[in-house]
């Protein structure tokens, strides 16, 4: 059987590991859910995007090659 003292002692580092795990786990949260609140404005953002360009041409694909510069 284990000493008293060694139980006590495992005990109050698991507690250590748990706070801290919990401590982690809140900060991991927070930055979830910034992200979150970031994807949701650029998301935002690119459908005002899309309103502002033009409808014409939108269903036709275009290659970057008839971008390219006549010189190219």
């Amino acid at each position: 059987m284990d000493n008293p003292l060694e139980t006590a002692g495992r005990l109050t580092a698991l507690e250590v590991k748990v706070t801290l795990a919990e401590d982690a786990l809140d900060q991991l949260n927070t930055v979830v859910y910034r992200q979150q609140q970031i994807i949701d404005s650029l998301v935002r953002e690119l459908a005002a995007l899309r309103d502002r360009v033009p409808a014409e041409g939108a269903g036709e694909f275009r290659s970057l090659r008839d971008e390219l510069p006549p010189h190219y």
